[in-house]
């Protein structure tokens, strides 16, 4: 292996001879070897995205040449467009603000921009700093948490919400199908008075609904940007009009529409943002967990469960028993809301963190958002896809259900009070007889009467 020296404030650090980044990365890479998982790519490109819009800013603001500006934002679309995914190799665990992360991005761009400019990696100095030029009017406190911000936006917008809506169109669909389906209900995990299929269902449907109202209400606070506070959020060492220059260029960039912050000593002191993102997560899991739960007891058995309603049959279900089919969505459905939960109880404790002008959970909490939005917009396409689209009603199941539940009783009740028809219904299940031969045989309904009286 050949290496070059690189130089920081710190002294000389050896670095393969191939690759883009300098001193700072190479020191992140020996100094913090946990785990196994790197900086997010989406981060990586939020923040290069950034970068971009400064160098474009700073350079109107006369405080960037044109040629450099030039050479940043050429590297800038170079790595947003793939070529170098490579050369960011830093894990997510490092300095809670993501300024090894931050250094890591502004060393590729100076390199790149350096060899673009003519020169060679081995060169004792580089024609771009990272630190003077493409970092100008910049701080890993307000850069990182910009570009959580666009990375986690692109993904909720792109994947977790279009996700939502596909799976809230099958239920309608779904809704409408089985409007005239009749069945019993269940509270308790007991007999209940009877609803429709259609009438089930919608209740899931609603519950999406609320669900992606939540995200859609957190986005607004997501989508302020810190860009131009710097260190500590007061802007210091950056031109006049610099970050609303630098917004709407992000906008222009992203075709997205983010906001300055109206106060970026709140956004960088804190990630409420954030938190309140996986809130709005972790309510939409615990409803997707209602729904995973309901469709495996309506789908158990088949003969010795509920079996109202049938899964499609994916794969086999187990090894040693032949012809066994499990709820396997339902499961991998449940699994991810567990995760998800979980993220959203490290972000809430990443997010409480903050000590005066900074919360140095960043890394912690972009992540964990990031693989929340992700995950929920996968597993919410499996298992519309695989399961949701394609079940069925048992229709013999759920008529049997249907006319053995004693809870029918309750249509009589208005008629003769909930004592008579409590009567009827512990009489029925003791003798183990309709509740109709039951009402008779007490003589407290009339043949023509109950048969009006409990007409479905």
């Amino acid at each position: 292996m050949e290496y070059r020296i690189e130089r920081d404030t710190l002294g000389e650090m050896r670095v393969e001879s191939d690759k883009l980044w300098g001193a700072q990365t190479q020191r992140a890479m020996e100094n913090f070897v946990i785990g196994k998982k790197k900086m997010p790519i989406e981060i990586i490109y939020g923040i290069v995205t950034a970068k971009k819009a400064a160098a474009l800013a700073n350079c109107e603001a006369g405080v960037l040449p044109q040629d450099k500006r030039d050479l940043i934002v050429q590297a800038c679309d170079e790595i947003l467009s793939g070529l170098w995914d490579d050369q960011f190799p830093l894990h997510i665990w490092q300095t809670g603000s993501g300024t090894q992360t931050n250094m890591n991005v502004n060393e590729v761009i100076a390199h790149l921009g350096h060899l673009r400019h003519g020169g060679k990696l081995d060169d004792e100095k580089l024609y771009l700093s990272p630190n003077d030029d493409v970092n100008k009017s910049q701080s890993t406190n307000d850069i990182f948490p910009t570009g959580i911000r666009i990375a986690a936006t692109k993904v909720i917008l792109e994947k977790t919400i279009p996700a939502i809506e596909r799976m809230m169109e099958t239920y309608r669909t779904k809704v409408a199908e089985y409007a005239s389906i009749k069945k019993i209900g269940r509270t308790h995990l007991m007999d209940a008075t009877p609803l429709t299929l259609g009438q089930e269902l919608s209740g899931h449907l609603s519950q999406l609904e609320h669900g992606l109202e939540t995200i859609r209400m957190a986005m607004k606070h997501l989508m302020e940007l810190p860009i131009g506070g710097t260190a500590v959020g007061d802007g210091l060492n950056t031109p006049e009009g610099y970050d609303k220059r630098a917004l709407e260029i992000i906008n222009e960039l992203t075709g997205l529409t983010f906001t300055n912050t109206p106060n970026k000593f709140e956004a960088m002191a804190t990630h409420d943002s954030m938190a309140e993102m996986s809130g709005a997560f972790k309510r939409l899991a615990v409803s997707l967990m209602k729904i995973a739960n309901d469709f495996r007891l309506l789908n158990s058995g088949p003969r010795c469960g509920f079996g109202e309603i049938i899964l499609p049959a994916n794969e086999p279900g187990s090894s040693i028993m032949p012809g066994k089919v499990n709820p396997t969505q339902c499961e991998a459905l449940s699994q991810v809301c567990c995760q998800v939960i979980g993220n959203d109880v490290a972000i809430t404790t990443g997010a409480m963190q903050g000590h005066l002008q900074l919360n140095v959970f960043m890394p912690l909490i972009g992540r964990n958002l990031l693989q929340s939005a992700r995950l929920l917009a996968d597993v919410i396409n499996s298992f519309n896809d695989h399961c949701l689209k394609g079940i069925e009603p048992n229709l013999n199941r759920i008529q049997m259900h249907l006319s053995n539940s004693l809870m029918l009783v309750t249509k009589l009740s208005p008629h003769i009070g909930y004592y008579n028809a409590a009567k009827i219904a512990q009489h029925a299940h003791a003798n183990g007889i309709t509740l109709r031969e039951s009402a008779l045989a007490l003589q407290l309904v009339s043949e023509t009467d109950f048969d009006k009286w409990m007409k479905l």
